[in-house]
C-alpha cells in the first residue's frame, strides 16, 4: 500500500487531503510544519510528500531543500493557493516533482500522487533491477514464464501479460525491462484502473497548459517520461474508448499528442501491457477495440494463479517473512509443515498479494514464534472444518459480507476502485458496505 505524508499548517486541508487518498487506498500521514515533516518523511520513508508552500516555522521551499538532501529519492508535490512563476521554477530547482494550486481539485490530487507513486517505484526499479531469478518458484508452469521472459525480453516487441490480480504481474513486466536493450532507460507503470477515467488521456499523453480546468501548466505525460524506456500499462482494459484509439495511434506512429496541443512529439517507447481481465470477451462486447488488441498481444505471457502451483507456496512464504525481517523490521514466525498443509488447502482468490497479506499478519501477530495449523487457520476465510460457532444468520452473514470485502482489499492493495470491481459492484455501494460493517480503510 502505497504512503503519503501531508505536510500543511491547515488542519482542514490535511483532513480533507487524508479522505480522498484513504479512500483510494493510500496510508497516510500528517505534519504541521516544514521542519516536522522533514523529521517524518526521514523516519517513516513515505512514498510521496505533499508540501505546503507557506508555513509557519519552517516554510515549504525550505523543507524541501532539506528532503532534497536527506530524501532525495521521495517526490515531493508542492501545493501553494499564492504561488508566483518564480516559486514554481524554483521548487522546480529544488527538485519538486509537481506543483499545483489550491484550492485543490480532488482529481489533479489523485493523478499527480499517482504519478509521484510511479517515479517512486520506477526509481527503486533502477536501484534494484528485477530479473527473472526474482520470480519464486520451481514449478513447471512458473519456469515456462521465466523462458518465455528470456525469449521475448531481448527484442522490442510489445508483450501482453495475463492473469489474475495479484499473480505477479508487474514483476514480470519488471523483469522483461531488465533483460532488455532498454535497461537503462526509464521504466513507467500507469495503472489505468487507479486514474480517473476523465484524466487518463492527461496521465499518458501529457497536456498543454489550459487544456481543461485545472490545467494551470503544460504536463509531460509517461509516454514522454518514457522516452528511451519501457512503458508498462497495468490494468490496460480499463481504458475507455478516447483513450484507446490515442493509444492505437501512438503505436502505430511512434509519436503523441498532449491533451490540448495539436503538435506530433515522437517518442521511442516499449509497450508492455497487462490485464486481469478477458479481452477477446471484452472485443465480443465491444469494450475494447481488436484492432488495439492484436497490436499489445504480440508476445503473450499468462501468470498462472497461485492455486494452479501451490507446489510454491512453501517458497513464496519462506521468501515473504523473509522481505518482512529485512524490509520491515518484523520478526517473522517459522511455519510449521501442518501450517504449510492448511496454507496448501485454501484457494487463494487473492493469489500471492494475498499471501503476501497473511505472512505479515502473521509476523505481527506470532514475532519469533512458530506459526502452528491453527494459527493459520484463524486468518484464512471459509475453510473447510470451520466450526460453526452458533451465531444468528444476520451475524453470519454480516461476518461473510465483512470477510469477503476485507479479502477483496486486500486483493487490491487497498485500492477501494479495484476492489469493487473484482466485487462486480460500484465504488459508493462499496463505501455503503464498509461503512454498514465498520471496515476502516
Amino acid at each position: 500500500m502505497p504512503s503519503v505524508l501531508i505536510v500543511d499548517d491547515e488542519a482542514n486541508i490535511r483532513r480533507m487531503l487524508r479522505g480522498l487518498l484513504e479512500a483510494e487506498g493510500y496510508r497516510v500521514t500528517e505534519a504541521e510544519d516544514g521542519g516536522s515533516g522533514v523529521e517524518r518523511a526521514a523516519t517513516e520513508d513515505p512514498d510521496v510528500v505533499l508540501m505546503d508552500l507557506a508555513m509557519p516555522r519552517m516554510d515549504g521551499m525550505t523543507a524541501l531543500g532539506r528532503l532534497a538532501e536527506r530524501r532525495p529519492e521521495v517526490p515531493v508535490v508542492m501545493m501553494s493557493g499564492r504561488a508566483t512563476l518564480k516559486d514554481a521554477v524554483e521548487a522546480t530547482r529544488l527538485g519538486a516533482f509537481h506543483f499545483i494550486e489550491k484550492p485543490l481539485a480532488p482529481e489533479s490530487v489523485l493523478a499527480t500522487v499517482s504519478g509521484a507513486v510511479e517515479l517512486r517505484r520506477a526509481r527503486a526499479l533502477s536501484a534494484h533491477p528485477i530479473t527473472p531469478d526474482d520470480i519464486i518458484g520451481g514449478s513447471g508452469v512458473i519456469e515456462a514464464v521465466r523462458t518465455r521472459i528470456r525469449q521475448a525480453a531481448p527484442t522490442d516487441a510489445r508483450i501482453l501479460i495475463t492473469g489474475e490480480s495479484g499473480t505477479g504481474k508487474e514483476l514480470v513486466a519488471s523483469a522483461i525491462h531488465t533483460l532488455s536493450r532498454r535497461a537503462r532507460g526509464p521504466f513507467v507503470r500507469v495503472n489505468s484502473a487507479a486514474i480517473p477515467r476523465e484524466l487518463v488521456e492527461s496521465e499518458m499523453f501529457g497536456h498543454e497548459k489550459g487544456a481543461f480546468t485545472g490545467a494551470t501548466s503544460r504536463r509531460r505525460g509517461r509516454f514522454e517520461l518514457a522516452d528511451g524506456g519501457t512503458l508498462f500499462l497495468d490494468e490496460v482494459a480499463d481504458l475507455g474508448p478516447g483513450a484507446q484509439a490515442k493509444l492505437l495511434r501512438a503505436l502505430e506512429s511512434g509519436s503523441i499528442e498532449r491533451v490540448g496541443g495539436g503538435q506530433p512529439i515522437p517518442v521511442d517507447v516499449r509497450v508492455v501491457a497487462a490485464t486481469n481481465r478477458d479481452l477477446e470477451q471484452a472485443m465480443g462486447a465491444d469494450r475494447f477495440r481488436s484492432d488495439l488488441f492484436y497490436r499489445l498481444n504480440v508476445v503473450p505471457i499468462h501468470v498462472p494463479p497461485l492455486r494452479d502451483r501451490i507446489g510454491d507456496l512453501p517458497a513464496l512464504a519462506e521468501h515473504l517473512m523473509e522481505r518482512l525481517r529485512g524490509t520491515h523490521g518484523l520478526n517473522p514466525p517459522r511455519l510449521e509443515a501442518d501450517a504449510l498443509r492448511v496454507m496448501a488447502g485454501y484457494s487463494w482468490p487473492g493469489n500471492v498479494r494475498e499471501l503476501a497479506n497473511i505472512c505479515e499478519r502473521l509476523a505481527i501477530l506470532h514475532p519469533g514464534d512458530i506459526a502452528a495449523p491453527e494459527d493459520v487457520a484463524a486468518l484464512l476465510p471459509a475453510l473447510p472444518g470451520r466450526p460453526d460457532r452458533g451465531e444468528p444468520l444476520t451475524d453470519r452473514l454480516d461476518a461473510f459480507e465483512r470477510r469477503e470485502i476485507e479479502r477483496a482489499l486486500d486483493a487490491a492493495a487497498g485500492n477501494i476502485a479495484e476492489a469493487a470491481r473484482s466485487l462486480r459492484t460500484d465504488r459508493p455501494n462499496l463505501y455503503r458496505r464498509m461503512k454498514r460493517l465498520g471496515i476502516e480503510r
